[in-house]
């Protein structure tokens, strides 16, 4: 499977909220942050956890975004980011 998106792609994570086990926190969705590494390519962890097969897989990213971004009133320096690892189909481009 192609990945879809490189090393400093900027990407935003879809905001909805399906039924169910998924594991894209709620935090993080519909923010804005950018690609810092691609992770490699998995079974897709939502459908395994229905005892499914995880077909077809998906391409794994670490997203960083900046703190003040994503928490409303946040206090510390504008250089401290957050990494989080997400699977390619909650990401897509983001807007520039």
């Amino acid at each position: 499977m192609t990945a879809r998106f490189a090393v400093g792609d900027r990407v935003r994570v879809d905001d909805r909220t399906p039924p169910g086990h998924i594991r894209t926190p709620r935090y993080i969705q519909g923010k804005t942050g950018k690609i810092s590494a691609r992770c490699g390519v998995f079974p897709n962890p939502e459908t395994l956890a229905y005892g499914e097969n995880g077909l077809p897989p998906q391409p794994l990213y670490r997203v960083e975004f900046i703190q003040a971004d994503v928490w409303e009133n946040y206090h510390g320096p504008m250089t401290d980011k957050l990494l989080i690892d997400i699977y390619e189909g909650w990401l897509e481009p983001a807007n520039r």
